[in-house]
């Protein structure tokens, strides 16, 4: 079962609450289909609360923004609007995709709410990649979408819509034998978790190490996590984006192709389609799939959501899909061939390095250095 079907069999399937956040909720199938799901669970009874980000969904929300509100879905916008006096804090958007369904059933990935299709130009549909979980975890998704939902309500003087109190665990609620949780990067306690539970299984790597990224610009450490693996003889390959979407970061994300393909990394560009996707796999034992690029707005800037899993028979699912698409659908980058780039190549790399740079130093980004 694909990623909106499942979802909206479990919005259909609920009887006491709903809490689903996403970056773009679009008036398009996808969006109506699970619009009219969650309309449908509101007018049943079933508590229904619906966070977008307000610069991520103000492009594509379309009627179904009035559409939801004059359900009785519970409708908050998270950062409506981007100022010039708070830009830097403007910045700071809410990119994590979740869903959290009676505290039983949790959808944690990078999907937004927008039909695959809908994408620049006639391509096939973009690539990406979700998890449904059940047991302990489901609970902890749902506490964290609730604290949010609390905090923003607040702020939004909607008072009357806040989350009520977190229920008593749901009996029967087995753990299972896989070993997972929940990770998340905010602006408070939670800066680093993300970019810190892929730096300690790069540097603990002993053989393998597949990362799945649509925008790879990180940062000096993860740069040198990544290289150090590569120098001691893990085998590392990184699927990254090769259609141009957002001019600026494709570009600067080259700037570190040299580097890598000399340290060893093997770089593949997806090619099929626009790839969307935010996993990454060690050694066949640890996998994450969430909504966290390694660049600097998922990094430095971003509320984000990943789920980080120590199961082989999951790592190993997921590392056999990455080669498939290497395999199948990618173009190796070839070291001797990128250092003969043309000119006009070059430039365009390193202005936008350059600016990307510039751009991070201005709002003060830098990550204390990190980049």
């Amino acid at each position: 079962m694909g990623y909106f079907p499942a979802l909206i069999a479990a919005i259909e399937a609920a009887r006491s609450e709903i809490f689903l956040e996403t970056y773009i909720f679009a008036d398009d199938p996808a969006g109506q289909a699970v619009a009219a799901a969650l309309i449908a669970a509101a007018r049943r009874g079933v508590p229904t609360h619906v966070m977008v980000d307000g610069f991520g969904a103000k492009r594509y929300f379309g009627a179904l923004r009035a559409e939801l509100e004059r359900s009785p879905v519970q409708l908050l916008i998270y950062r409506p609007e981007v100022t010039p006096i708070a830009f830097r804090q403007g910045l700071r958007r809410l990119h994590r995709k979740l869903a959290a369904i009676d505290g039983r059933v949790a959808f944690v990935g990078g999907i937004n709410i927008i039909d695959d299709h809908n994408c620049p130009g006639q391509t096939p549909p973009r690539v990406d990649f979700a998890v449904r979980v059940e047991g302990p975890l489901a609970f902890d998704v749902r506490a964290e979408a609730a604290d949010l939902w609390l905090i923003v309500s607040w702020v939004s003087f909607r008072r009357k819509w806040a989350a009520p109190p977190p229920p008593a665990r749901p009996e029967g609620l087995g753990a299972g034998f896989q070993r997972a949780a929940l990770v998340v990067r905010d602006n408070f306690r939670h800066r680093s978790d993300i970019e810190d539970a892929y730096l300690q299984e790069i540097e603990s790597a002993t053989d393998e190490i597949v990362i799945a990224c649509a925008y790879f610009f990180p940062g000096r450490r993860f740069r040198r996590a990544v290289v150090a693996a590569a120098r001691r003889g893990v085998i590392v390959t990184l699927l990254l984006q090769r259609r141009v979407e957002y001019v600026l970061l494709h570009y600067a994300s080259r700037a570190l192709y040299g580097s890598m393909l000399d340290a060893g990394v093997r770089i593949h560009e997806y090619s099929r389609s626009f790839l969307h996707a935010k996993v990454a796999v060690v050694d066949g034992r640890w996998a994450t799939v969430g909504s966290s690029n390694i660049d600097p707005f998922s990094l430095l800037l971003a509320r984000e959501a990943n789920i980080v899993a120590g199961d082989r028979r999951f790592a190993q699912e997921l590392r056999d899909a990455l080669h498939r698409m290497i395999e199948e659908a990618s173009v190796p980058v070839e070291r001797l061939r990128w250092r003969k780039k043309p000119l006009a190549l070059r430039v365009r790399i390193w202005l936008a390095y350059g600016v990307s740079r510039l751009l991070i130093g201005v709002f003060g980004y830098g990550g204390r250095g990190n980049y």
